[in-house]
């Protein structure tokens, strides 16, 4: 059930169904919505009817909070998947606490995760402004470090050697996990798994690529 109108839910339905496929899973139906659309009953009636084992929702959380709250309003219990569209606060405040369960989404990062960096970064991140360090936190600390480790490699802050030293980074570790960069300069990167508990989001894994 994804947002006709977004490229960020068209490229992520279409990984997950090629990558879902590959695994053995069977796409029962494809269903969608737009961006500000409120009234989700009509769509996730006829998906209850499909007996679904799972909801893949590739969407921001001001429909998805909705989306979730209809479904389990609704009788559709089924875990529902997501990414970093989910991430933010007001996720809950829109689907309410009570329904915010078996709800899973990919991140960049959880201060529940105890892996030493990220100990230490939400440690010295609190300490300093007084609060925890949320996910684009974390993004803006390694993209510092990241730029600071490819201009040491390219030994002199000269245009052309940075872009090189930037295509060719492998296996940087961030406090977001370990990734390259790719022949399209995407970075290939850990993946932190998160779950909603009573609308609470909990660190559940952290998975690295292959």
């Amino acid at each position: 059930l994804s947002d006709s109108t977004s490229d960020y839910a068209k490229g992520l339905s279409s990984n997950f169904q090629e990558t879902f496929k590959e695994l053995g899973g069977t796409i029962l139906t494809e269903e969608a919505y737009q961006a500000k659309d409120t009234d989700f009953k009509a769509v996730l009636t006829n998906l209850k009817g499909l007996n679904p084992d799972v909801l893949f929702v590739p969407g921001y959380y001001e429909e998805v909070g909705l989306i979730v709250r209809q479904a389990r309003e609704l009788g559709l219990n089924v875990p529902i998947l997501g990414a970093d569209g989910y991430e933010s606060p007001k996720l809950t405040e829109i689907a309410g606490k009570d329904v915010l369960n078996d709800v899973y989404y990919s991140s960049h990062y959880s201060p529940m995760d105890d892996a030493e960096e990220v100990v230490n970064f939400n440690k010295n991140f609190k300490e300093k402004y007084g609060k925890e360090a949320d996910a684009f936190n974390a993004l803006g600390y390694d993209l510092a470090y990241f730029l600071k480790d490819a201009l040491e490699r390219a030994g002199e802050p000269d245009p052309a050697k940075l872009k090189d030293a930037l295509e060719a980074t492998e296996n940087f570790k961030g406090v977001t996990g370990t990734f390259s960069i790719d022949e399209n300069h995407n970075p290939v990167k850990s993946v932190t798994v998160i779950e909603m508990k009573d609308g609470v989001p909990t660190f559940l894994k952290k998975l690295d690529p292959k």
